[in-house]
């Protein structure tokens, strides 16, 4: 993979640019995507962005939301786009695997593949160019790195500066994680610049959930808790029977790990959902404890020093047993 610098120069050259992420994309994948389309477009490119998956109600909102295409939910056209493809943009996965369905796709491409990332062990055989730096907050600082760097700062106007305001945003947990560096309020300011509303991001992002989410959020810290004190850490298990009677769709579980950290003492929080085809893990800790080789080791995941997520075929028991059987190999590491 060679130095995203070396790119550059490529931008000039309008082409057929599609632009994909993570399924399930959060507000960094998908804000880094359309902050990116908007970009593109205005330098003359035919752009698509192309999700894996269905996303969050409270993303729709954003400027090009409506003309991401769903994988899973119009294959034929996404893949036609993907096969006419001259330039593909990954933003926000480095290992092609988390894109699903579309891996196979993706896998066989013959065009120029582009990197932007800050998640750790990227697939680097598989991009012609690309910058992975996990020291950054988020991947729409570094898609806003791209644009500065590549001499378009000019180009940043409101569209973009909401797209990637929102990456950057929910990346940072609202600016308190350690990643929020200067250089994240630097260009925050920059964004701040073209006149953008930051209040209505916020809004739209974290104050517009329906009432039956919010009773979700209540069942689970009452009845789904447990807290493990003698490893100082919490879990909380949701069952497919919760998701079906609070209809909870894609977003509705965004940031519940997070309520686990808030417990006085608690420095590794975990929140297991029982999916259709398989059990997903978040994990959150506070400090030294590195999750992301957590969930390398334990349950076929990674992503984060302090945030990562997993996977396994096993039943919603035989996991949490599991889970719970680990931890206590991390004892010492979580006083």
């Amino acid at each position: 993979m060679q130095s995203i610098n070396a790119f550059y120069q490529q931008l000039s050259t309008p082409s057929k640019v599609v632009i994909t992420t993570h399924q399930k994309p959060d507000g960094d994948a998908m804000g880094s995507s359309l902050g990116l389309y908007h970009l593109l477009t205005q330098l003359g490119h035919s752009v698509t962005v192309i999700s894996p998956t269905n996303w969050a109600g409270f993303l729709k909102w954003m400027p090009g939301a409506n003309m991401v295409v769903d994988f899973d939910y119009s294959r034929e056209v996404a893949v036609k786009f993907i096969q006419e493809a001259e330039l593909l943009f990954c933003l926000d996965f480095n290992v092609l695997h988390r894109t699903k369905n579309m891996e196979p796709f993706l896998a066989q491409l013959a065009c120029t593949k582009v990197l932007i990332d800050h998640h750790q062990q990227p697939q680097e055989d598989y991009f012609t160019y690309g910058v992975s730096n996990t020291a950054k907050s988020s991947t729409c600082e570094m898609v806003y790195d791209f644009i500065v760097e590549s001499g378009n700062d000019g180009k940043i106007n409101e569209e973009i500066a909401q797209c990637l305001y929102t990456g950057v945003m929910t990346d940072t947990g609202s600016f308190r994680f350690p990643s929020t560096t200067a250089s994240v309020h630097r260009m925050v300011a920059r964004l701040k610049e073209t006149g953008f509303n930051h209040t209505l991001v916020h809004e739209s992002i974290y104050d517009s959930f329906l009432e039956n989410r919010v009773r979700f959020i209540g069942h689970a810290l009452l009845n789904r808790m447990e807290v493990l004190y003698e490893v100082n850490a919490a879990i909380m298990v949701v069952s497919k029977n919760d998701l079906l009677r609070f209809h909870i769709k894609t977003g509705d579980t965004e940031g519940l790990v997070n309520q686990l950290l808030t417990i006085q003492g608690i420095k590794l929080g975990a929140l297991v959902i029982d999916r259709d085809e398989e059990r997903k893990w978040s994990f959150r800790s506070k400090g030294d404890f590195d999750v992301n080789t957590f969930a390398r080791t334990h349950f076929e995941g990674g992503g984060h020093f302090n945030a990562a997520g997993g996977r396994t075929d096993d039943s919603l028991d035989a996991t949490v047993w599991k889970f719970k059987k680990v931890i206590k190999q991390y004892a010492e590491q979580l006083q």
